[in-house]
């Protein structure tokens, strides 16, 4: 291997493996202290370009070319190799292309141009190029590594796991195949696989200082952060260069409950990076979780002056205000918050706080009762990166639904392990649940229908139809539906919820209030329904309570919120619906 595709893996691989994305979430017993690890950043694009250039000339010519072409053609593509080395990219480009229109089959042309295209930002017109070359050169090992890095960039990290996995049959134990097989699994959401990955890249590259970064990285995210620690300072210790890895050590050393290592090596990311926000935003949780009220402040105030409404600093900056008393900058910083983030709701925690501290005492206490109904509703609401996970396999089984691809939507949900459980039955709830929300009746009461014939007892299935029953008007039906749901799943929100909005339909307002609020649900057409139900049982306090959940939860759904303020403007409540309005305050 060139010296120059060394440098380019050991650079990739340590940019990519470290940067990791934070935000800290807060709750009322410990407020800032835990951060929740999320994507790596992309790999480098120029690692692309940098991985194709020599491999054109070391690997692709020593290769049995998809076309044959004379020694002229070979001599023109040395020639557009050496302009693109130079920088020549206008050349290099002119001469492929010429290369190209004479042999449009000759693959190291084809992986050329795609690199140089790549470089010009071309993206499209580059994919196509490494697709035709990896058509024509199906087993050509750097092809699949260079697409398979293109597609982690791109996020399409399923296809890129295939790429990658053919070139792993073709290369057994190599160790650029099982770095990138690694990272495309943990970015994948399965720590398991990626740490079976990085472990087998570990045993070939015994002392690559990246690796072992890599693999306390994986570690960390998998919860062994003791056994993170261990080789991230080995990492360390080899080479104290690498990128980000103070910062991964103090992330680690964080989960681990060392806080007086994560504030060191935190502090030294930040000297090393202070425009980074992640860094700061680690920095300062540590800062907070220490008590170290001013030094946490004025790190909040770095971030904010970058992002002068990011809702973790505010929340931060609003607690260390709280904690140093200065009690009308916080009382001000948090409603600021709100404004801007309603559903931060460790906000009203720390704002009863502080309007105790100024002697607002009933202000006070709407805070704390806002802030426990909230915490209630949330406490049985799935884990945040679960839901993302889930969603993404949402978005994708909709999209091959929308393409008329059902067999293939079908098989993603049974084989995603973030998707529904494996019961036969669920999977095609699932289905039916996508078709639902695409208002494709027709198909969704035949995946329901097919799941209880399969499974009787199959999550879910009552409840989409009930809610089919609903659109179609047939209360009593929908009613049948969720209890035949309840009946053997008393914990289910949707099928509570719906029950609830059953009893809202007949005007049954307090056994409305009852079902939905037992439901726990955040869904804002529900709290909407609870809303009203309040209102129209002359419970203004909870209805007005329930305004300001709602408001939070459907701060993305501008035709609810205007319903909202319609709805409080009716019953008389002027002022909440001035606050809660998107509209400015006068």
């Amino acid at each position: 291997m060139q010296e120059s595709e060394k440098q380019a893996r050991h650079h990739g691989r340590s940019h990519c493996g470290s940067a990791l994305m934070l935000r800290i979430h807060s709750g009322n017993s410990i407020p800032c202290g835990q951060l929740s690890k999320k994507h790596a950043r992309s790999l480098p694009l120029l690692l692309c370009i940098t991985l194709l250039i020599p491999l054109t000339v070391t690997t692709s010519l020593s290769q049995k070319p998809a076309q044959s072409v004379d020694s002229s053609a070979r001599i023109e593509f040395q020639k557009a190799t050496k302009l693109a080395q130079q920088g020549d990219r206008i050349g290099a480009l002119s001469l492929t292309r010429a290369l190209l229109d004479r042999y449009p089959h000759f693959v190291p042309a084809l992986t050329l141009q795609g690199s140089l295209l790549e470089q010009s930002g071309q993206s499209s017109e580059a994919w196509r190029m490494y697709q035709q070359a990896l058509s024509d050169a199906p087993n050509s090992a750097e092809l699949l590594l260079t697409m398979g890095i293109h597609l982690l960039l791109g996020g399409q990290n399923d296809h890129a796991i295939i790429l990658l996995r053919r070139r792993l049959r073709l290369l057994p134990m190599d160790g650029d195949t099982l770095f990138y097989l690694a990272q495309a699994y943990h970015l994948n959401g399965d720590d398991q696989l990626a740490l079976q990955s990085i472990r087998n890249c570990l045993r070939v590259e015994t002392d690559n200082a990246s690796v072992w970064q890599k693999y306390g990285e994986i570690l960390s995210s998998s919860g062994d952060n003791t056994a993170a620690v261990h080789w991230l300072l080995r990492a360390r210790k080899l080479d104290s260069t690498l990128e980000l890895i103070d910062y991964d050590i103090a992330v680690a050393s964080f989960y681990d409950m060392d806080l007086p290592s994560a504030l060191k090596y935190a502090a030294s990311a930040a000297d090393d990076h202070p425009t980074d926000l992640h860094i700061l935003a680690l920095y300062a949780a540590v800062a907070l979780k220490l008590s170290q009220w001013q030094d946490a402040k004025a790190i909040f105030e770095r971030i904010l002056a970058v992002k002068s409404d990011d809702g973790t600093a505010l929340l931060g900056l609003g607690e260390c205000e709280l904690e140093l008393r200065n009690y009308q900058s916080s009382i001000s910083i948090l409603s600021h918050l709100l404004q801007v983030d309603p559903t931060r709701i460790a906000a009203h925690f720390f704002l009863a706080r502080a309007f105790r501290g100024v002697g607002r005492m009933g202000e006070a206490q709407q805070e704390t009762d806002l802030h426990n109904m909230m915490m209630q509703q949330i406490s049985s609401a799935p884990l945040r990166q679960d839901a993302e996970r889930k969603k993404a396999i949402w978005d994708q089984t909709r999209l091959l639904l929308t393409e008329h691809h059902e067999s293939d939507a079908l098989r993603l949900a049974r084989e995603k392990p973030s998707g529904p459980s494996a019961t036969r039955g669920n999977v095609y709830v699932f289905i039916g649940a996508v078709y639902l929300s695409m208002r494709n009746i027709e198909d969704a009461i035949r995946n329901l229908n097919f799941a209880l014939t399969t499974e009787p007892t199959a999550r879910g299935a009552h409840s989409y139809e009930g809610i089919i029953d609903i659109l179609q008007g047939d209360l009593g039906k929908a009613e049948k539906d969720f209890q035949a749901e309840l009946a053997h799943d008393p914990n289910n929100r949707l099928a509570r919820a719906g029950l609830g909005e059953v009893r809202y339909r007949q005007e049954r307002w307090s056994d409305a209030v009852n079902q939905l609020t037992q439901s726990k649900t955040t869904t804002p057409r529900f709290l909407y329904m609870l809303c009203d139900s309040y209102f129209r049982l002359g419970e203004v306090k909870s209805a007005n309570a329930s305004a300001k959940i709602l408001a939070a939860y459907a701060r993305s759904e501008p035709r609810i919120l205007e319903g909202l303020i319609d709805l409080l403007e009716r019953n008389g409540q002027l002022t909440l619906a001035q606050q809660l309005s998107l509209r400015p305050v006068p």
